[in-house]
């Protein structure tokens, strides 16, 4: 079985900062749990984008994995238009 990669282990592999690192994997995270929803409920980007009130051309972007220009407000806007809701979880780093 593959490990998943961190997000300091990502930063540090493509030379970007840690919390840039961080924010790859989590946008990643969500995309995934979307994509996940989108077959499970047979939806189609057109029908997403009207209920996160976004453009379908920006959906269809984001959901085929471009994460330049994507904000973290607009992979939630995906989340709640296939009915999810997101957690966050933060812990102590290992010092």
């Amino acid at each position: 079985m593959r490990r998943k990669s961190t997000g300091p282990e990502i930063a540090k592999m493509v030379g970007v900062s840690q919390a840039r690192g961080v924010e790859a994997v989590i946008k990643a995270q969500l995309i995934t749990a979307v994509l996940e929803a989108i077959q499970r409920k047979n939806l189609t980007h057109v029908e997403i984008a009207k209920r996160a009130k976004l453009p379908r051309s920006a959906v269809t972007g984001i959901l085929s994995g471009s994460l330049q220009k994507v904000t973290i407000d607009r992979v939630l806007r995906l989340i709640e238009a296939v009915g999810l809701t997101a957690e966050i979880r933060v812990k102590n780093s290992a010092a």
